[in-house]
């Protein structure tokens, strides 16, 4: 049954806070602001949960000026490649089957990234709403597979969505069709901060109500703090469970995997990072490194610009992480409570509508690796990283190249190469509606190497694609793929109407 965990929290105490703060200083100005919107915000368990907020985007806030002022910049001379024994092969594991790892999974939790929205691809609401594949959501396959895991073990694996203030009221509205479902569902709310301004350092918004560009989910980061705070981490220690799986929500192949929930509990590591092999496609995703014999996570943002070629480059970064981690419950509780859980910031400079130039302050989840025993990637087959974050990736699985079985997506054994095509299509399918009116119904592609298309091109029912085709409709030119059409090794461009009979 879908459940909405909600927690009362104690507040920290601001003015002790505020004590470390020279007066007229700028950490002084943003406590007396932050301590402005609390009071504006009606009484209740809401105004003690938003004041927790605050206290830790001060806490963060503070952290920030601080390193800007003395922290020194990554030095490239001591980033090296992670050490043999921080990225293990999967292959090199003992593979295990769900009925075998059955007394384990009574002890695992599954916590989906749900925080965004699906703007990018044209949709309102939340990202995980869209529907993916055979009018399926992203929710609808994730309960499928979590379903089938309870089913297949007699375990009671629940579902955990980290929702943020942007997607929280429509996916809790979601979640009720689950009802019937053989699956506890929880939904927290990670934190929301304040944008503010570069050049005062003070919020942006004037009072605690939420209105567009104002305010901000800190990044996945925020898990820790926010699982805890929610109360559903105590919860989850009682109820006997000991490790959750972390994933984006968007992420098709990130489903519980046997062998690495065994690998887990033979290793007592609390912290397995899933890594996958880096293509050219991948050269901006955060790799495990070395640092000064610490194993960290490294951020293409923290990368000094002139290494940001070299972090690119595959021969030397030859793995990404993929955002699918495994972590220890209690040793999240242990590290939130100890407050020395100092991810690396990542500030981003953005601009409101009116022009405004404001800075948000995020984390990474992954980064917290740093901080964990034992911590250490898997270097996993690249199908456990399927994630859908544009109309291209949508055409894919859509397609015939994959298989649909109990909310898990798998390569169709009919391909003859186990790579994915590279697909790239342009402008006028980049919302999801647009995408949907230029296919009559998703072509065929099991041979397909690439595909390229640009321009005003529609593509009629039963098409196949195979090898290399590169289809261009010139500014006003449109061009029609015809009914049963098999492109092999094709350039096709110019203009081109032809009509079905």
């Amino acid at each position: 049954m879908p459940q909405d965990r909600r927690a009362s929290f104690t507040r920290h105490n601001s003015q002790d806070m505020r004590s470390s703060s020279a007066p007229g200083g700028v950490e002084h100005a943003m406590r007396v602001d932050l301590d402005g919107l609390v009071k504006q915000a009606p009484s209740g368990p809401e105004k003690e949960m938003f004041a927790k907020e605050m206290d830790d985007f001060y806490r963060l806030f503070s952290r920030y000026l601080h390193e800007k002022k003395h922290s020194k910049p990554l030095n490239w001379e001591k980033v090296r490649g992670p050490k043999p024994e921080d990225v293990i092969a999967y292959t090199n594991l003992d593979q295990k089957d769900l009925k075998g790892v059955a007394p384990l999974l009574s002890k695992l939790a599954v916590l989906k990234l749900n925080g965004g929205l699906g703007t990018t691809m044209g949709c309102v609401g939340p990202k995980s709403a869209i529907e993916v594949r055979d009018g399926q959501t992203f929710l609808d396959l994730t309960v499928q597979q979590v379903e089938h895991l309870n089913h297949i073990s007699g375990a009671d694996v629940p579902l955990i969505l980290m929702n943020s203030f942007n997607t929280d009221g429509d996916t809790r509205k979601i979640v009720q069709k689950y009802s019937a479902h053989n699956v506890s569902i929880f939904t927290f709310n990670q934190s929301r901060y304040p944008r503010f301004k570069s050049d005062s350092n003070l919020p942006v918004a004037q009072s605690p109500e939420i209105k567009p560009g104002l305010w901000y989910p800190p990044g996945h980061g925020d898990l820790y703090e926010s699982f805890a705070n929610s109360g559903l981490l105590d919860q989850l220690i009682e109820d006997g469970k000991e490790w959750v799986f972390v994933s984006n929500v968007d992420n098709l192949g990130a489903t519980v995997d046997p062998t690495i929930l065994q690998h887990m509990a033979d290793t007592g590591a609390e912290f397995v990072m899933e890594v996958t092999d880096k293509t050219k496609a991948d050269i901006k995703g955060g790799t495990i490194i070395d640092y000064d014999g610490q194993v960290r996570l490294l951020e293409i943002a923290q990368v000094p610009k002139a290494h940001v070629d070299d972090f690119k480059r595959v021969k030397k970064f030859k793995i990404f992480n993929t955002n699918n981690i495994w972590i220890s419950i209690k040793a999240i509780k242990r590290i939130v409570q100890s407050q020395k859980l100092d991810l690396d910031l990542i500030v981003n400079h953005k601009t409101t509508n009116d022009g405004t130039p404001v800075i948000q302050l995020e984390t990474a989840v992954g980064a917290a690796i740093k901080h964990f025993s034992g911590a250490h990637g898997v270097n996993v087959p690249r199908s456990r990283f399927l994630p859908v974050k544009s109309t291209s990736d949508l055409f894919l699985v859509t397609s015939d190249l994959y298989l649909l079985e109990n909310g898990q997506l798998r390569m169709n054994p009919k391909r003859t190469f186990k790579t994915v095509p590279v697909v790239k299509l342009g402008d006028h399918f980049k919302k999801v509606n647009d995408y949907l009116a230029r296919f009559k119904n998703p072509p065929q592609i099991l041979e397909l190497d690439h595909l390229t298309v640009t321009g005003d091109v529609c593509f009629s029912s039963d098409v196949a694609l195979q090898g290399t085709v590169i289809i261009v409709a010139n500014h006003g030119a449109h061009i029609d793929i015809p009914r049963g059409a098999i492109l092999n090794d094709k350039v096709v461009s110019g203009d081109l109407r032809l009509l079905d009979h």
